[in-house]
């Protein structure tokens, strides 16, 4: 006991008292500590006597005064219930005299509320993003070719974009907009051959019309000679 240090409380969420005084009571003369400390208390009452509070006593800037009894101290050390702190009716073990057990424990359920307050809105956050989420995934599209749902990148390219254009079909999804191109390139190339084929069976510019449909020799045959002539 008397090599330990005690130290002052350090000051914590708006409360700094002062360092406590413990007065040690030795009775071996006629002078009675039951009758000794209710005068002090009554003479030191400014120093000690906390201020009312939330359920409990403040005792910022106070002095913790604690009186005790040599023979008790002896026979319990600090850790007994032998410390009567000025102010209070009942013994308490020295750290619980020096501290504000009901300050600690207001506090306390303080905290647990502010927690259980805390938890609830967060889960509250919680279901509202759950619900909003919920909400635009039922407004996801589909493709208008396989009903396949747009992934994200998808999606978001769609709502950027929503115009159609050359290669792009926004109300499909990426394999059927492939498949759409290829089928437009194909009949595309397709157009093209039969314009080809249809050019080369015109015939070329200037030809004679009676040389339209008779075969190549009898284009290439001589006239014949007149009859009865020298």
């Amino acid at each position: 006991m008397w090599r330990t240090r005690w130290m002052a409380r350090v000051a914590e969420r708006g409360e700094a008292p002062h360092p406590p005084v413990l007065i040690v009571f030795n009775h071996i003369a006629a002078r009675d500590p039951n009758r000794t400390v209710p005068r002090l208390q009554e003479l030191t009452r400014p120093l000690w006597a906390g201020e009312p509070a939330d359920g409990f006593s403040s005792y910022d800037r106070k002095t913790p005064i604690i009186a005790t009894g040599l023979r008790n101290l002896r026979e319990h050390g600090p850790n007994g219930s032998v410390f009567l702190r000025f102010g209070r009716t009942h013994m308490q073990p020295l750290r619980d005299a020096i501290g504000n057990p009901r300050r600690d424990a207001v506090l306390a359920r303080r905290a647990e509320r502010m927690k259980a307050q805390q938890s609830e809105y967060q889960e509250q956050l919680r279901r509202a993003a759950e619900q909003k989420r919920a909400e635009r995934e039922a407004t996801r599209p589909a493709c208008a070719g396989c009903g396949t749902k747009f992934d994200n990148d998808r999606w978001e390219n769609t709502e950027l974009s929503p115009t159609p254009g050359n290669r792009w079909h926004p109300t499909s999804c990426e394999p059927c907009e492939a498949k759409t191109v290829a089928a437009a390139d194909q009949a595309e190339r397709d157009r093209l051959v039969q314009e080809v084929a249809a050019t080369a069976e015109r015939p070329a510019a200037g030809a004679p019309a009676s040389a339209l449909g008779k075969p190549p020799e009898a284009l290439c045959k001589p006239p014949a000679e007149s009859v009865g002539k020298p």
